[in-house]
């Protein structure tokens, strides 16, 4: 694993997240590691999460009715 070093903070920004950790009850550095992992995770999508629920076997396959052609409707 790679270490990181944040230089110069802010007291204010040292204090809200030495808050943070102690509601969580994780160290400040642990509490930094998270914040920084869920910044650069990509969220997954919709179907993703569908398909990690129900699977990929789930679902219906649904025939649509055929339609006859028709013209654009006019507004004029």
């Amino acid at each position: 694993m790679a270490n990181l070093s944040i230089r110069e903070l802010d007291d204010d920004t040292i204090t809200r997240l030495r808050i943070r950790a102690a509601h969580h009850r994780v160290s400040m550095e642990e509490e930094a590691s998270r914040i920084l992992r869920q910044a650069v995770t990509i969220p997954k999508r919709l179907g993703d999460l569908s398909v990690q629920f129900f699977g990929t076997k789930s679902g219906v396959e649904l025939e649509l009715p055929q339609h006859a052609p028709h013209e654009p409707q006019s507004f004029v």
